[in-house]
């Protein structure tokens, strides 16, 4: 038995973080189909991400939109003001943001290395931070990272992509052990090859260590987007400080 109950997450509120297209906007909606009210975010695409609020809503949730920075503090903190002004807090919290652009090593500036470690690691760091403040106060909560294959089998022309993903990893772990006893579980969760149409920021897909993917394709949005729902769910409680590899056998830790 999966669920409980249709709607498991019936009075609880989620931010998901670079939920206009792709991913982020299947687990925003996945977290209102499963009950939950949504603070749905993006940088500056207002009109994409307003089309997922509207989503929500007609899934008959309540939705916010949330503009901002994740590697700004002042930008950060005013989107958890947001949600406690909307919703009195967040109980679930998926650090989606990130950009995954293409650059030869020997060609890549310190600026683009910094820029990609900052969007996915300072963004995790203060949207976690923010989040965990609430969560303590609200006697629990979760936290879902969003990794990436790449950061266990290498990617030609995104070890600025890599890296930052690896680091993830080492976050998740730490808050994991840091806030066990609060009730805050936090995990990760790493797709591999995901088709579809990508964002500008997305580049092509790239060309990675490893042996292949086994089940012969590429993966779906929905696919990955259902790993993260799974580990928000209150039958998911037990599991924390892991990573969950959701790329067609890609990699097999």
């Amino acid at each position: 038995m999966l669920h409980r109950n249709d709607q498991p997450l019936s009075g609880k509120s989620a931010m998901v973080t670079g939920a206009s297209r792709r991913i982020g906007r299947a687990i925003a909606l996945g977290l209102a189909q499963a009950g939950a009210d949504v603070i749905v975010h993006a940088r500056q695409s207002r009109d994409e991400v307003e089309a997922v609020a509207n989503e929500v809503r007609a899934l008959g949730r309540k939705a916010i939109v949330v503009l901002g920075d994740v590697t700004q503090e002042a930008d950060v903190m005013a989107m958890f003001a947001a949600a406690q002004e909307a919703f009195g807090g967040v109980d679930v919290l998926v650090n989606n943001a990130a950009i995954r652009g293409q650059k030869p090593y020997l060609d890549m500036t310190l600026d683009e290395w910094r820029t990609t470690l900052s969007v996915i690691l300072d963004g995790a760091f203060l949207c976690s931070r923010e989040a965990a403040r609430s969560m303590v106060q609200r006697g629990g909560g979760t936290i879902v990272n969003l990794g990436g294959v790449s950061a266990h089998v290498g990617a030609k022309e995104r070890a600025h992509v890599a890296t930052a993903k690896a680091g993830l990893v080492g976050l998740t772990r730490s808050l994991a052990v840091e806030f066990a006893d609060q009730g805050i579980t936090v995990n990760c969760v790493a797709p591999g090859k995901i088709g579809g149409k990508r964002s500008a920021t997305a580049g092509a897909s790239p060309e990675m260590g490893g042996a292949g993917i086994l089940l012969g394709r590429e993966g779906e949005v929905h696919e990955a987007a259902f790993s993260v729902l799974s580990l928000c769910m209150p039958e998911a409680r037990f599991t924390t400080g892991q990573t969950l590899h959701v790329s067609g056998g890609m990699y097999m830790p």
